[in-house]
């Protein structure tokens, strides 16, 4: 949109300086924070599905809007639509954690979960292979937003009619499949939906240090995707930016790993590898795993070495899929679209203040140093959230899972090793 020469020169240029390029990124987030909390609750309340339908309909229709509003008022309407589309998928993941909880068996939330989310890394590797080829071609970068709109309505035309906020709900499975699924998690189609016990989840230690575990992802995961490639075009000469492929590969490894992951969680699973186990080791994987890579990437000199390292990095982080993101659904079925998106909402300030950080302490781009004190802070992130998730997390269903309890009965219930719609696995 801002530089014709590399695009088909048929189509509006506009003379956007740096910091607007930046606030119309980060206008996004905007809104993207503020519906994560109401998009949980009203999934839980009124079903997953119509959320889901209505928050990525209305993004997609903005994204095949977006080049009539930057011709019709530049970058501050342009900025207004991108909060707006905030707004909308700020209720998507919690809508997507409120359906796995409905949907997926206990011994099979790993693997469904990693397979539903890997679509995100999928989406990235296929926009940014295609979005270069699309704004050379006679579309011309508008086709990139017409295009991916598109798909995100045809998307919620076919969810429509076949997706459902419930088994119960959908006309798709059988009478078996259906009382499996629902004999597994535990709940009926006539279960009563219960109050949120916001008292008992903002006092539970199990759920402080999910909290925190998330945060601390997202500030060393956005470190790396978004500071990476200024340190190496700063330091290593390596500008990976202008390079699609190079752009694309963490992402399209990182989806990879989402499936060789999840093979093998499943095969340590059949073989009696606990539960509570299996979400620490993993994120023990995907997070002090690019702590060690990121004070590596500080010392590098070599750029190869460094892409190799990005990408590894990237990749292995798709195991907390099977750690920390999952843990939503562990702790509270019922409720985990709210908790996802309590957790989402305090992560995505930390994507929000990262990068400030890091501009305050970068003050000279081609300072080695002053990088590796960006890298160590990140590392530190990732191992302090990690630590505290495998000493404090649980994956028992926690004795509010139901709805707000009495001090009594949730402290004979905890000693229990029982939460109300039935036994847990001990941690």
């Amino acid at each position: 949109m801002t530089n014709a020469n590399s695009t088909n020169p048929d189509f509006p240029e506009y003379t956007w300086n740096e910091k607007t390029k930046s606030l119309l990124l980060s206008s996004f987030f905007w809104g993207y924070i503020i519906t994560q909390i109401p998009g949980g609750a009203i999934a839980q309340k009124y079903g997953a599905k119509y959320c889901l339908l209505i928050g990525l309909l209305l993004c997609s229709l903005m994204a095949i809007l977006t080049p009539y509003f930057a011709a019709i008022g530049d970058w501050p309407l342009v900025c207004a639509l991108r909060v707006v589309q905030g707004l909308c998928q700020g209720v998507l993941f919690p809508s997507v954690h409120t359906l796995i909880s409905k949907w997926a068996p206990v011994d099979e939330r790993g693997k469904l979960g990693t397979y539903t989310y890997s679509g995100t890394q999928f989406g990235t590797v296929l926009m940014l292979g295609s979005s270069g080829v699309i704004a050379s071609s006679s579309a011309g970068w508008p086709g990139i937003f017409y295009i991916s709109g598109a798909v995100g309505v045809l998307w919620s035309i076919v969810w429509y009619f076949y997706g459902a906020s419930t088994p119960a709900e959908s006309k798709s499975i059988s009478v078996e499949e259906r009382k499996f699924i629902e004999t597994s998690i535990g709940s009926t189609p006539n279960t009563v939906k219960p109050k949120t016990p916001w008292l008992a989840i903002f006092t539970s230690i199990p759920f402080y240090s999910l909290i925190f575990v998330h945060c601390a992802h997202n500030w060393g995961f956005w470190t790396l995707l978004t500071e990476i490639p200024t340190y190496m075009a700063n330091i290593l000469k390596k500008d990976i930016k202008s390079n699609a492929v190079l752009s694309a590969l963490p992402y399209f490894v990182m989806c990879l790993l989402c499936y060789v992951f999840s093979f093998i969680a499943d095969l340590l699973f059949k073989r009696g590898l606990s539960l509570s186990t299996s979400r620490k080791v993993f994120n023990t994987i995907g997070q002090w795993g690019p702590a060690v890579a990121l004070i590596g990437l500080g010392y590098t000199t070599d750029a190869t070495l460094a892409i190799v390292l990005l990408t590894i990095t990237v990749g292995i982080n798709s195991a907390t899929y099977l750690g920390f993101q999952m843990n939503h659904i562990d702790l509270s079925p019922n409720f985990a679209g709210t908790l996802m998106g309590i957790t989402n909402c305090a992560a995505n300030v930390m994507s929000i203040i990262a990068p400030l950080v890091v501009g305050f302490i970068v003050t000279d781009e081609e300072n080695a140093f002053q990088w590796r004190i960006v890298f160590f802070i990140s590392a530190a992130f990732f191992f302090t959230g990690n630590l505290l998730f495998c000493l404090f997390g649980k994956t028992e269903v926690q004795p509010w899972n139901n709805g707000p309890v009495s001090r009594r009965q949730s402290t004979r219930e905890a000693e229990n090793g029982t939460a109300r719609n039935g036994p847990v696995e001990s941690t």
